[in-house]
């Protein structure tokens, strides 16, 4: 049975929940929530095992905080003695628009703190990334208010829309691998 490391990042507390920067979470509590799964508190996250057409996903959810992502990272992958290969990161993507989403199976942190943490822990920046665009509508100096504000009301349908394709495109990479499933995500376009 092929077993995989999902990965989804977010900040742990309820000032942060629903927020651009959380939707990490969303996808996982999402993707979870499809397969009848549900999460406990364990080692550095709150971990779900969900099962689907023979194969096992660990889902994580880093306790940690965004930025000590990669100690929770690295933690469940060796204990699951897992492959880097297997593993898939979900996260939210200020260069790309409210309207995309993007896999890949290398590239830089671009910036974020979430995916620098994992990159500095691993020594590799070649680990598979499911970007989840959140936009860039905001004003000089507004950054930080940005990506730790909550989703307007007229950005939750094509939210909605995305998180569920973001769980099929969890389950594409584990039926039909990267290169296929980057195929599939990286031509959506959601309005």
């Amino acid at each position: 049975m092929h077993k995989f490391l999902i990965i989804g990042l977010g900040n742990i507390g309820d000032e942060y929940k629903n927020t651009r920067h959380n939707i990490g979470f969303n996808v996982l509590d999402a993707f979870v929530r499809k397969h009848n799964g549900f999460f406990k508190l364990d080692r550095l996250a709150e971990v779900a095992e969900v099962k689907w057409k023979g194969k096992i996903f660990i889902c994580i959810k880093p306790t940690t905080y965004m930025n000590l992502s990669g100690k929770a990272f690295k933690y469940w992958m060796d204990k699951e003695k897992l492959p880097i290969e297997q593993t898939i990161t979900v996260v939210d993507d200020l260069a790309l628009p409210l309207n995309k989403l993007r896999l890949r199976g290398s590239g830089s942190d671009a910036g974020h703190n979430g995916l620098k943490d994992i990159q500095l822990t691993l020594g590799t920046d070649q680990y598979t990334k499911l970007r989840f665009g959140i936009g860039n509508n905001f004003q000089k100096g507004g950054q930080v208010d940005f990506v730790l504000g909550k989703w307007l009301p007229e950005e939750q349908a094509i939210i909605h829309k995305k998180v569920i394709a973001c769980a099929e495109i969890i389950e594409a990479f584990a039926a039909i691998g990267l290169e296929k499933a980057m195929n599939m995500a990286n031509n959506l376009a959601f309005i």
